[in-house]
């Protein structure tokens, strides 16, 4: 018996058998190193539920038609028979039907083999071209008045054309970003506050909201003539007091007509001086709306 030990011919290339275990001085073997995999894998082909595999299966069965690699693919007859022309460098207004028609048949037995319905349009082509090579056939015959008749290929390359314009204009527009064209960025803007802001109050709001309060004092009038020391600073308390534990006063409000004129433009100067020291806020929620007063130091609602 010779010293070396040949591996079974069965195994693979790829696995390596690790030698016996040691045996030490005892007599006991040694723990196997639990780090080292039974099998070192070197060229394992694929993992199939994490473990590798070294070799295909020979009983794995794969279905004829499970992978189709289309190389060309088509929008229409007119898609393939311009393709069939431009491929060959041939002269689209001198088209050789015979070596066309071939090639076009061809293609069309073999989508005929996997989807019918996608055929029908192609055979409509296919019998077109059929005829105009017939027709090339035979001897042209002029007319009677002596006119040689028209190219049985004229219509054919006019709609070839036609449709190669439409599918050029159709990669340009397709090389357009889409943004901008076919959608836009949707943008919103939030504005956060901690306090509402109201509308600032006009000159011309507040002088007729005053000639509104004058006309309605001077349907009050009293023929008594009495000298009266009225006092801003007292009128300016009075507005005060007014507005406290209120939210808002309407402007009108504020004023007493039956005191008569004189009360009345003073308390007007009291809101003034109120508004300069910004003491009070004056607010108007619109054009032509009530004009509403708040103390400023209010935390609105």
């Amino acid at each position: 018996m010779s010293d070396t030990t040949s591996l079974p011919p069965a195994m693979p290339d790829s696995v390596m058998v690790l030698p016996p275990p040691l045996v030490g001085s005892a007599g006991d073997a040694a723990p196997p190193d639990v780090g080292l995999p039974l099998v070192v894998d070197q060229v394992a082909l694929a993992r199939l539920y994490g473990e590798p595999l070294f070799a295909m299966p020979t009983d794995l069965y794969i279905p004829p038609d499970a992978l189709e690699v289309f190389l060309e693919a088509f929008e229409g007859p007119l898609d393939l028979l311009l393709y069939l022309i431009r491929k060959q460098n041939f002269n689209i207004l001198d088209i050789p039907m015979a070596g066309v028609t071939r090639q076009y048949l061809s293609y069309v037995d073999e989508i005929r083999a996997k989807n019918l319905e996608l055929a029908a349009e192609y055979l409509l082509m296919a019998a077109m071209l059929i005829e105009i090579k017939s027709r090339m056939l035979l001897p042209p015959k002029k007319t009677a008045e002596g006119v040689e008749p028209e190219d049985p290929r004229a219509e054919l390359v006019r709609r070839l054309l036609e449709y190669e314009q439409m599918k050029l204009a159709a990669a340009r527009l397709d090389a357009i970003p889409q943004f901008g064209r076919d959608y836009l960025r949707a943008q919103v803007i939030i504005e956060q506050s901690l306090q509402p802001r109201f509308p600032d109050v006009h000159v011309v709001d507040l002088q007729e909201a005053w000639r509104d309060i004058l006309k309605r004092a001077k349907l009050i009038q009293h023929h008594k003539i009495t000298r009266e020391e009225l006092s801003v600073r007292e009128h300016m308390s009075i507005v005060l007091k007014k507005l406290q534990g209120r939210k808002f006063v309407e402007f009108e409000d504020l004023f007493d007509p039956s005191k008569g004129t004189p009360v009345l433009v003073v308390t007007f100067i009291a809101l003034l001086e109120l508004a300069k020291e910004t003491l009070i806020d004056i607010t108007q929620a619109e054009v032509y709306a009530p004009i509403y007063v708040r103390l400023a130091f209010t935390q609105a609602a």
